[in-house]
């Protein structure tokens, strides 16, 4: 090492000594500006997300140009304004205005009289001091195979005292445990307290009447007025993405007013289906990767109100017999016999669609039901394309076709668990199955905002023909909304099930309904059976006419002796599937 290199090195070494005797003297200095830079940033957060968007992201907001528009809008809340929901979307026409009316009008339920509005607990509907009387057949000659049997329920309060007026929620089954059969009863509300569960006579040999109180009319006026002011009771959130940065919102179909937070409309371009989320405070709504389930809001009731809803004590509980509650059918009469004593086809009121004879599904209108094996599954799947747009009742008619035909492969889609989409395929029997969820409302865990698809879209986009089969299901994740809304969204698929059948008049149409379920407190105040009894039968009404087949999954559930859920074992799909694939082939 040279002198001159020597002195360099004794240079350098003692500016590195000067600088660190100096540093301490301005770390307050530069921890003080870095403090007043970040109390700046936060203080003009509004300029932040454009800079962010221009510095971070011009590359992702050339690859995603979403349509949103940023909305800031005042809403009524919905314990003031409980028609706000049904009032978003497309302005309906005055045909669909009237049609409506008539939907609206054919579900109304009769609420308990002003005075007993507010009543104490012992003055409602008590199961165990209600009972129900089988009435003498006609003539008093026993009862035959083709009869009608007729029940009449008193409802009693806990007091014992009869009650003088209608609405509660009855079920009323027809079984026999020895013959595996069923058939669910027919309902008439006499409006006094007193109620008839008629049941057609279907089969030979015994059987036995159940009447259940789901719900008492009390319980039922609760339900009603949840619906109607509190759409809000089951949340949505989505999460929105930029970068490093992220921030997560309330969604709804209509959310509560703000003034302080504006929304990002993610209304439907061509339904007009309407969807919101709150507007994140630094990202913009076109940052929306995912959708999904925020929560269940609690407290919606009064500690009085929630005595109305007890296992075990007026929440789904049988009814006892005044008397026998078994009776033994007869033969069919001969013709001159059923002429002169049985009830002709119209005098039999809201005739069932089927009922269950040695644990197999029998219908009474439509094809008959065949059962299926996994060859002839597989024979009369076989060059068709299978389309099931819905909720997770139809996912399941999905994943019990996979299990029930091996060579019937799910191919990987790296769809989340639950939410799809899913996708199968037998390339030997050309088969394929596809399963989509429905747009918003869904309380799925996850879903990509891509993946959010209307089912009226879905089927606009379908080629059709005769060769492909369309499944729809969709009621489950609507009961926490006015019906006015069901309707709007029933409407839209209706009129794209039209335009399909036009284009491509051999393709078929299969609609799954509604079905009973497991119900507690809880479930109740967001997915009753009342709640679904009402959806069933608008969505029955709405496609009536029209040239599609329905899967009566109610009836199928109500007439069955497994217990009642969501997802309903696998007997009853079993038999639903049966039907499903004695449409397909006949």
């Amino acid at each position: 090492m040279t002198l001159r290199q020597g002195r360099e090195k004794d240079n350098e070494g003692w500016k590195w000594a000067t600088m660190c005797r100096i540093l301490p003297k301005y770390g307050l200095v530069f921890f003080l500006l870095a403090l007043f830079g970040f109390i700046f940033l936060l203080r003009n957060i509004s300029h932040v997300e454009t800079w962010n968007c221009q510095t971070f992201s011009t590359l992702y907001q050339l690859q995603n140009k979403i349509h949103s528009s940023f909305v800031s809008v005042s809403l009524p809340a919905f314990h003031h304004n409980s028609t706000f929901c049904v009032q978003l979307g497309q302005k309906a026409s005055p045909e669909d205005e009237l049609e409506e009316r008539f939907l609206l009008d054919s579900i109304a339920w009769p609420s308990p009289p002003p005075a007993a509005a507010t009543p104490r607990i012992r003055q409602t509907s008590d199961p165990v001091h209600s009972f129900f009387n089988i009435l003498p057949s006609r003539e008093g000659r026993g009862w035959h195979v083709g009869d009608q049997l007729e029940v009449l329920v008193q409802i009693r309060d806990f007091q014992g005292h009869p009650k003088h007026y209608g609405g509660d929620f009855l079920l009323a089954r027809l079984h026999s445990p020895e013959l595996g059969a069923g058939v669910a009863g027919a309902v008439l509300d006499h409006r006094n307290g007193f109620y008839s569960a008629l049941f057609p006579l279907l089969w030979e040999g015994p059987a036995q009447v159940e009447v259940t109180l789901v719900h008492p009319s009390e319980a039922v006026a609760v339900l009603q007025r949840l619906r109607e002011e509190r759409p809000d009771r089951v949340f949505f959130k989505s999460l929105f993405r930029l970068g490093f940065l992220s921030e997560t919102t309330v969604c709804n179909m209509c959310l509560p007013s703000d003034e302080q937070q504006p929304l990002c409309n993610y209304t439907d371009l061509y339904t007009g289906e309407p969807w919101f989320c709150y507007k994140p405070k630094i990202l913009s709504c076109d940052t929306r990767i995912n959708h999904f389930k925020g929560g269940y809001l609690k407290h919606l009731i009064t500690n009085k109100e929630a005595l109305l809803f007890q296992s075990g004590v007026n929440l789904k509980v049988p009814l006892r017999a005044s008397g026998s509650d078994r009776i033994d059918v007869l033969p069919q009469r001969d013709k001159a016999e059923e002429e002169a004593g049985s009830l002709k086809p119209e005098q039999l009121h809201l005739s069932p669609s089927g009922y269950y004879y040695r644990e197999l599904w029998r219908p009474l209108n439509g094809p008959t039901t065949r059962q299926f094996n996994q060859l002839s599954t597989t024979q009369c799947l076989k060059n068709k394309v299978i389309n099931m747009y819905g909720d997770s009742t139809v996912r399941q008619w999905f994943e019990y076709l996979i299990s029930a035909v091996p060579e019937l492969k799910e191919f990987n889609l790296s769809s989340p668990k639950n939410v799809g989409p899913f996708m199968a395929v037998d390339t030997t029997h050309n088969i394929l199955v596809r399963y989509r969820c429905h747009g918003p409302p869904i309380r799925f865990s996850t879903v990509l905002s891509s993946e959010l698809r209307y089912i009226s879209n879905e089927l606009d986009g379908l080629s059709g023909g005769p060769n492909t089969v369309v499944v729809l299901s969709i009621w489950a994740h609507f009961s926490t909304f006015p019906v006015e809304v069901y309707i709007r969204r029933l409407r839209h698929i209706r009129r794209a099930v039209v335009r399909l059948m036009d284009r491509a008049p051999g393709t078929l149409v299969v609609i799954r309904s509604a079905n009973l379920q497991l119900l507690d407190q809880e479930v109740s105040l967001y997915n009753s059976d009342w709640f679904s009894l009402q959806l069933d039968a608008t969505l029955k009404a709405m496609f009536k006419g029209l040239n599609v087949l329905m899967v009566d999954a109610w009836q199928m559930t109500a007439a069955h002796h497994l217990p009642h859920a969501l997802h309903p074992p696998p007997a009853i799909v079993g038999n639903m599937i049966d039907v499903l694939l004695s449409y397909i082939c006949p």
